[in-house]
């Protein structure tokens, strides 16, 4: 929560110092990369909703709690960057029917350059505090605040391109950025598809694997399934273990299993370890 008031304020403060040098300056790519910039800040608040939701318990409806709002809130998230990409794309492209004179260059040119500064502070907190706590969705929204710092540095490109003579280099470049921004969307869109789809990472599987074939009286795995919901990881497992084993025997290894678990996924909330004696294909 505290990440996503920080980088909500800290992009806002960006927007706002760009949308005063786009009222003085008239660059559209400039533009193209203030409203980028401010629907990036929208997107904290579905996250910040989803985050709230996340914490209220299961009941008997949703037994799993609530935590795939997190997932969910991509979607809108998906839909804000789009349709800032296509308003950004829009203006690019009436600007190149109807150039229009800029101004204050420099001043274009220095926005550009708090633009990159502030996504890439932004970038470097969501990443941290999303491998922290295991949220794909911070972690894919700070990517997108490291690849949008980029799309600022193009807005400078822009600027001195219509410096050099060469005046439909702003909106030329506002197009890009608008075209960059569903490149990065696909990626984003491909994520949360398989985030829905109870898609994990296969590193996650084989280190779940490895501490439980690792635990003593484990003589093989013989399923394990992983989901995420929200930022904790849930599953079960079925492995194998010595036939003369006695029911006490048992419980100690279940328990020595999530135990290992738990050091091997630090994002583990919920996994239910079951025990055969025989194996199965």
């Amino acid at each position: 929560m505290r990440a996503l008031k920080i980088s909500l304020f800290a992009l806002l403060g960006t927007t706002v110092l760009q949308f005063l040098v786009v009222l003085i300056s008239g660059s559209v790519a400039l533009l193209a990369d203030t409203v980028h910039n401010f629907s990036d800040a929208l997107t904290a608040v579905p996250l910040w909703v989803a985050f709230l939701l996340a914490r209220r318990p299961a009941t008997r409806r949703y037994t799993y709690g609530l935590g795939k709002a997190e997932d969910l809130s991509g979607l809108f998230i998906i839909a804000v960057v789009a349709l800032s990409a296509i308003v950004a794309g829009w203006q690019s492209v009436d600007r190149l029917f109807h150039p229009q004179p800029l101004e204050n260059l420099w001043w274009v040119a220095a926005a550009g350059v708090i633009g990159f500064a502030g996504n890439e502070a932004v970038a470097v907190y969501r990443i941290r505090v999303g491998r922290k706590i295991g949220s794909a969705a911070l972690v894919a929204d700070g990517i997108h605040a490291r690849t949008d710092g980029f799309t600022s540095l193009a807005v400078v490109v822009g600027a001195i391109g219509v410096m050099l003579g060469f005046p439909l280099a702003d909106p030329i470049v506002g197009l890009l950025i608008s075209i960059a921004i569903f490149v990065l969307l696909w990626g984003t869109v491909r994520s949360l598809g398989r985030r829905l789809l109870d898609g994990v990472e296969p590193d996650l599987v084989d280190r779940a694997e490895h501490a439980l074939s690792h635990t003593p009286g484990v003589l093989g795995v013989e399923r394990l399934q992983l989901r995420w919901i929200g930022h904790r990881l849930h599953g079960s497992a079925l492995v194998r273990v010595d036939p003369m084993s006695t029911a006490a025997e048992a419980d100690e290894l279940r328990a020595a299993g999530a135990h290992r678990l738990g050091h091997a996924l630090p994002n583990v909330e919920e996994i239910t370890i079951a025990v055969t004696a025989r194996a199965h294909h």
